[in-house]
């Protein structure tokens, strides 16, 4: 009698366990899409019939390792890494000090990747670069597996600073939306000023990675010190 009483609160306790730990998956992912709907309502492009065919197409490959960089975007051209260069970005909302960013690498479980051919900080252009994320509650800005799990966090105007060539670079957040994988326009380069596009996959846990989400930072010119 007293060993079904046992076996019945074990049950209980599994069953209770089980639910929590589903909703600590499920809540987390269905939050982010009620804020991504209410943030980004209009800014992920209308596709075209060729773009949703392309699209479903890629959804199709659901095993996609998202630990590579190149499976980000897999229409854009073949990801090439030639000539390992790396700096250091800071990101003091989220807590992100000194993380690696890797120019054409691809491994993102190592470091932050930037796209290869996109332009170096300080330069004209985009500094496009991508960042894994994980459930926001397993957070670790020293984790390159979850260290954008936050992206979402940064408002307009938050500083981020670069440390490329032995020069400090600060750039401030100016734009946040949401793009499919085919949409590899966010991969232009802009000549009229210098930009960071910080990138990662969400909503943040979900198996399928659906979307990117996009955070735009414009570079602060110095200002010469008065005499």
């Amino acid at each position: 009698m007293i060993s079904k009483k046992i076996t019945k609160i074990c049950a209980g306790i599994s069953f209770i366990s089980g639910i929590i730990i589903l909703l600590s998956v499920v809540y987390p992912i269905a939050l982010y899409e009620a804020k991504s709907k209410r943030e980004y309502p209009n800014l992920v492009s209308p596709l075209s019939k060729t773009s949703r065919i392309m699209e479903n197409s890629y959804n199709l490959f659901e095993e996609s390792d998202y630990t590579k960089a190149s499976n980000w975007f897999p229409t854009k051209d073949e990801f090439s890494e030639a000539g390992i260069v790396s700096y250091r970005i800071t990101i003091p909302r989220l807590g992100i000090e000194d993380a690696l960013v890797s120019i054409g690498g691809e491994d993102l479980a190592d470091s932050l990747i930037q796209y290869p051919g996109t332009s170096v900080p300080g330069e004209k252009g985009n500094s496009v670069i991508f960042g894994h994320s994980i459930l926001p509650i397993f957070y670790e800005p020293d984790n390159y597996l979850a260290i954008f799990s936050t992206l979402d966090k940064l408002v307009d105007g938050d500083d981020i600073y670069v440390y490329y060539d032995e020069i400090i670079y600060r750039y401030q957040v100016v734009d946040k939306f949401e793009v499919r994988p085919i949409q590899v326009e966010v991969l232009r380069q802009d000549e009229d000023s210098s930009y960071l596009s910080l990138i990662t996959c969400t909503p943040p846990g979900h198996p399928s990675k659906p979307k990117r989400l996009v955070v735009r930072a414009k570079i602060i010119p110095v200002t010469a010190s008065k005499q």
